[in-house]
């Protein structure tokens, strides 16, 4: 019998969660035949692009369930062909605990399991998120801020209570999973024997709830390397988790590309255009330090003339063009600050909305820009899936820490060869996009 080869699978909920990897494939389609092919690609992870955390709960589960079983057929055709793959299924979401935990989870459960466990993993490094004696921190100035303090516990559609996670799965579960329930497993374990974490991976039954605590890498590494003895053993394992574990899962060597030389791709060395549709506080002060120490031209997406949509762009790619012509770049900004709605629905609909309204200005912009720069989750989502209508990107690897850099192929109807940044909107410092422009810019100036 040929030994199935093992791949780790990401289900991911906005297109960022390969920050901490290169050389795999992004998929935006999830037909079996897509599935089927990064199935057998050489990289031994891939991650399919739901974007559920832009949708309402209803329609995520009824997305997440069509993945799972297409990637089912998909692992069926190919243990007939005699080409069995051994899937690792990770529920890749965010490292500030928004998203649809637990709907995302059951349905992969439903569809792919049963699985021994599954791990609630919410730390991210690179973006200073950890977990400590099981509650989960945002470094902010070199200190540890639990989560459910910082701006993130107020999303209007993914607000929560608490940082501890065993209190946060009871809140997500309405009680079906109670803290008590959830197995923590803490620094200790994952620095201590080896033999006895896996002795405890091993022991794990009935699709257990667990939470584990990181600082560091290592950490991840010794737990990764825990699990994956375990699952070649027959355990069964989900992961709802942030990037770094894919790291720790994947075990890649160091990227091709220098984070510093990657405006080699920068077509022709021209100007580009930053996309910017998150518009959280860090967002903000980076769109700020961005337009104050580079020469690039801000334009801003008025929300208030959603009812203008033509002539909006109209107005907005204009100007694009006019900056080009300066030998200057362009920073497309929607209005700044969160929203309030009377619905959840009411601000899911407005948001799909401004994600309607940025794919059809990325679809517009002009040919020959020399790179694109595409600030949050949903908007990149929306840019690499709608907008340059691409159905797989392999990931060229990170332009700094948390921020992947794609590149469309050369065969694109419109933007052959065009190198696309996924910058997430809560990663880095307020100089960060100014640093990544600098870099694609191919210029310290």
């Amino acid at each position: 019998m040929t030994t199935p080869v093992t791949k780790i699978i990401a289900i991911d909920d906005d297109p960022t969660g390969s920050q901490t990897v290169h050389g795999c494939l992004l998929l935006t389609r999830w037909d079996v035949r897509t599935l089927t092919h990064a199935l057998q690609d050489k990289s031994p992870l891939c991650f399919v692009l739901s974007n559920t955390r832009g949708m309402d709960a209803e329609r995520a589960a009824a997305v997440t369930r069509n993945i799972c079983v297409n990637l089912r057929l998909a692992l069926a055709d190919l243990a007939a062909a005699g080409t069995p793959v051994q899937p690792v299924i990770v529920s890749r979401s965010d490292s500030t605990l928004r998203g649809h935990y637990p709907v995302e989870t059951d349905v992969i459960a439903a569809e792919l399991g049963p699985f021994d466990a599954h791990f609630l993993v919410p730390a991210f490094f690179e973006g200073g998120r950890i977990t400590r004696d099981g509650t989960h921190y945002l470094m902010v100035d070199d200190r540890p801020v639990p989560v459910h303090e910082t701006e993130f516990a107020r999303d209007s559609v993914f607000g929560f209570s608490t940082a501890f996670l065993p209190d946060y799965v009871e809140e997500k579960t309405q009680g079906r999973i109670s803290a008590g329930m959830v197995q923590r497993f803490g620094l200790a374990d994952l620095r201590g024997d080896r033999a006895g974490l896996e002795a405890r991976l091993t022991a794990l039954a009935g699709n257990a709830c667990c939470a584990v605590d990181a600082e560091q890498q290592s950490d991840l590494d010794a737990f990764a390397a825990a699990v994956l003895a375990a699952t070649a053993r027959g355990k069964r394992f989900l992961f709802r988790s942030a990037a770094s574990l894919l790291t720790s899962l994947a075990a890649l060597p160091a990227q091709p590309v220098a984070p510093a030389d990657m405006g080699q791709f920068t077509r022709g060395g021209r100007p580009g255009v930053v996309l910017m549709g998150s518009h959280v506080g860090k967002s903000t002060r980076q769109l700020e330090h961005l337009t104050a120490n580079t020469d690039i031209v801000a334009l801003e997406v008025d929300l208030d003339r959603l009812d203008d949509a033509d002539g909006l762009i109209a107005d907005l790619i204009s100007g694009v063009e006019r900056a080009q012509a300066d030998g200057r770049g362009a920073v497309l900004y929607t209005s700044r600050g969160e929203r309030s709605f009377p619905s959840k629905a009411e601000r899911l609909a407005f948001g799909e909305q401004v994600s309607d309204l940025l794919v059809r200005l990325v679809q517009r912009l002009p040919a020959d820009i020399g790179f694109l720069i595409s600030k949050g989750g949903i908007t990149s989502n929306d840019t690499l899936s709608k907008g340059l209508a691409l159905t797989t990107a392999r990931v060229l690897g990170q332009v700094r820490a948390g921020c992947s850099v794609v590149r469309c192929p050369d065969d694109h109807p419109r933007f052959p060869g065009l190198p696309v940044v996924i910058f997430p909107g809560n990663v880095g410092g307020d100089e960060a996009l100014a640093e990544v422009y600098r870099i694609m810019r191919a210029t310290r100036s």
